[in-house]
């Protein structure tokens, strides 16, 4: 009866993208003027710049973004909500995309803060192809979902200087032990660097 010695599972790091990819496709790629080509804009800058999951990006009402006191508001797992602070900048854009929602369905008023083209709430897959098809211009990582967005989120704050306990705020993590797979990235980073 021999004893088997299983191999120790290489922990998965998350996978992220580049900063330089995402700016890249956010300030220079055309998404178009009209009101598909801005929604599908601000969703992935809203997913970048907020890290929050697909089904909280879902469900986000109008009530829930701040433009001036430039916050977003999330409800995440077991209807805990969070607070997000935004850029100015970014907050510039999504002024840009109200209009345009509001200018496409004139009369119209739904609770939702992103609409589908029939000014619909949105549904996971709709999210899901819209990320994916725009992630495709500019990464070739195998998953180009909206979660992915999310470790870069949080990995471009670390790399930036955030401490894991804000980031775990801003994810909505319930410890701290979730939000630490990412200093792996960042030290796999400082790795390279440093053999450089």
């Amino acid at each position: 009866h021999e004893k088997v010695v299983l191999p120790k599972m290489k922990k998965r790091l998350p996978v992220f993208i580049e900063e330089d990819s995402l700016d890249k496709l956010l300030d220079n790629f055309d998404f178009g003027d009209d009101f598909a080509g801005i929604r599908n804009r601000t969703i992935i800058e809203m997913l970048y710049m907020t890290g929050m999951r697909r089904a909280e990006l879902i469900g986000l009402r109008d009530i829930d973004v701040d433009i001036s006191g430039a916050t977003v508001k999330v409800t995440g797992k077991r209807n805990k909500q969070r607070i997000i602070p935004l850029l100015k900048s970014f907050t510039l854009n999504l002024e840009k995309y109200i209009k345009a929602r509001n200018d496409a369905f004139p009369g119209f008023r739904t609770e939702w803060f992103f609409v589908s083209d029939k000014g619909n709430k949105l549904y996971d897959k709709y999210v899901y192809n819209t990320v994916r098809k725009y992630l495709s211009m500019v990464t070739t990582i195998e998953k180009k979902s909206p979660h992915i967005l999310r470790h870069t989120f949080a990995t471009h704050m670390l790399n930036h200087g955030a401490d894991l306990n804000s980031i775990k705020e801003f994810l909505g993590h319930a410890n701290l032990s979730a939000t630490q797979i990412y200093t792996h990235n960042s030290f796999e980073k400082l790795k390279k660097i440093y053999e450089q």
